[in-house]
Formats: structure tokens, sequence, C-alpha cells
């Protein structure tokens, strides 16, 4: 790629600051709701709602096309390599830090790949897409988008190909964002900036303090969920735990909950969970289900989970009347 000399930084642009704010507040207010679940303060599992699925990659989808309109801002009339590698450096040495903290707290589930992961290395990569026309930006970054819907594999979910995605499940982890399919939110976001560079929308207005959040968004990510789990992790301490047949209501709660998102039949749903529920107290897997599992264990998840939609598909035998 040929890069033209490099020219003045560029002044900041107040509206996209912003927009950073608004997504740093939905972060934090997912990460409250995902500590609540971890912890055992609510029984909804936050991670398979598709609710809250949907507003976690709505918020990571608003990171990382603002990543793609921020970098044709910084770069596009010139790549600033001393102020290029300034971030990097730092958004590796923050994502080194994550996946640091999330090992202590989460063990195993720890973020190996997650959001800042992506940003420091799709920042890189879209560096190779910056003379692109506009157009032909946004097409590659469609068919990166478009590429794991069509082609899957289980090999992939293994950790040291994760974070190029193409699995057919997610892996057991506390974040991860995959090269393919969220690079190509970057190179929309790219093919976006390039497109209106110079519109007016750019130096639209916004609340001051929405564009300070944003100008510290690193700093907050990086200490919004320390303090928050450390607070809930704390206040746990002194709560009464919960018996065993607690957790198994909250099980049966939280599943029953999460079927009747897809499958809107009250019925169904509680025979599923009632048999996930036989199954996992048989199959002693209980720990399992709180951590990284295996491609194995993985499959053996998977055959439980289709034996019991399996069972609640079944119709009812009818019952005869009692005699009279």
């Amino acid at each position: 790629m040929t890069v033209l000399p490099a020219s003045p930084a560029r002044p900041r642009f107040v509206l996209i600051d912003a927009l950073r704010g608004i997504a740093i507040l939905a972060m934090v207010v997912f990460h409250i709701a995902w500590d609540l679940y971890f912890l055992g303060f609510i029984g909804l599992d936050i991670s398979t709602d598709p609710w809250w699925t949907a507003f976690q990659k709505a918020i990571v989808s608003s990171f990382l096309s603002l990543t793609g309109v921020s970098l044709w801002f910084a770069h596009g009339r010139g790549i600033r390599w001393r102020s290029f590698w300034r971030r990097e450096a730092i958004l590796v040495a923050a994502a080194l830090a994550v996946s640091a903290g999330t090992w202590f707290a989460f063990g195993d589930y720890f973020a190996f790949f997650g959001v800042l992961h992506a940003i420091a290395l799709f920042s890189l990569l879209a560096l190779a897409f910056l003379r692109l026309q506009p157009l032909i930006t946004a097409a590659i970054g469609i068919a990166i988008i478009v590429a794991p819907l069509l082609v899957t594999h289980p090999v992939m979910r293994e950790r040291a190909l994760a974070w190029i995605g193409f699995w057919p499940i997610s892996p057991s982890t506390a974040d991860i964002v995959p090269l393919f399919p969220w690079l190509g939110v970057v190179l929309l976001g790219l093919a976006f900036a390039k497109a209106l560079d110079g519109h007016p929308l750019w130096k639209v207005g916004a609340p001051r303090l929405l564009a300070l959040l944003g100008r510290w968004s690193l700093v907050i990510y990086l200490l919004h969920q320390p303090v928050l789990y450390g607070g809930l992790y704390g206040l746990r301490l002194f709560m009464p735990q919960p018996s065993i047949e607690q957790e198994y209501t909250a099980f049966v709660e939280s599943c029953r909950a999460t079927r009747l998102q897809s499958v809107p039949d009250a019925l169904a749903a509680e025979r599923y969970c009632g048999c996930a529920l036989e199954q996992v107290q048989a199959g002693n897997m209980w720990e399992m289900l709180r951590r990284e599992r295996t491609a194995v264990e993985e499959t053996e998840v998977q055959a439980m989970m289709g034996l019991c939609d399996a069972m609640s598909r079944q119709p009812i035998a009818d019952v005869p009347p009692p005699s009279p």
C-alpha cells in the first residue's frame, strides 16, 4: 500500500466522542447484568438470552464501527505512524491486562481475545484498506460478515483458532470478538467515514458529558468491571448461600425464560427444562456448565440439549378418564 506523507493531527469530532460515550455506558449496563447473573443474584442467563445477546452485539458493533470511522479521520490523509503505534501499544497492554484480570476472576473462562484484542488487531489490518474506494471497502466488509454464516467447523472452537471465527457454537469465554465477522464491521465504519468525509454531519454538536465519557472510554472500560464485579462479589460473601433446591429452581427458571424466547410454548418449555435438570443431575454436569468445556464435553452438552428438545416436542399421550 502506498503511504501518503503524514499530515498534521486532525481535530477531534465531538459527535464521534459522544457516540463512543453512549457505547461505553451501554457496556457498563450489560456488565452489571452479566455480573449479577454470574454471581447468582439473578436467574436469567445473560449469556444466552436473545435480548441481552442482541444488546451485547449492538454494543460491540458500535465500538468496532467507530474504530473504522476514527481510523479514517486519524490516518485517511496519511498514516501517522508514531501516533498509530503509540495507540496500538496502549491497546495491546490494555488487552493483556483484561486477559490477566479475567483469568484471575474466572479461571479458564478468561477473555483470551476480547474487544480490546480485536480493536488492536483490526486497526492494524484495516490500514490496508485506507486507499480503497468506499464501495469496495464496504463490499469486502459485508463479505467478511457473511462468510461465517456460510461456513463453520467445530475445530474452530479450539482456543488456538477461536479468534479467527467460523465456529458453530461460541467457545466458553468471558468475551470473544473473532476476526470473522467483526473485522467486517470495522471496514463498514471505515467505508462510511470515507464516503462522508467532509460532510457537515461530523461537526454536529453533542452533550459534553457524553463526549467526555467517550474520550475516556478506554479507562472506563478497564476500571468499571473490576469495581462492579469486586463490589458485587464482596456483597455476595455476606449473603446466605442458596440451598441445592434453590439452585435447581434457579436453573429451571433461567432455562424456562431462555427457552420461551425461541419456542413460545410454555408446556414444551417446562418439559424441556425438566429434562435438562434431570440430565444435568444424572450426568453430574454442574461443574462442567460453569467452566471452559472440551470438545468432547461440548458434544455431550449438545447431545443432552438435542435429547431434551426432542422429548419436549413429543405429543403427550391421551390419558383415559377415571372410571365413574
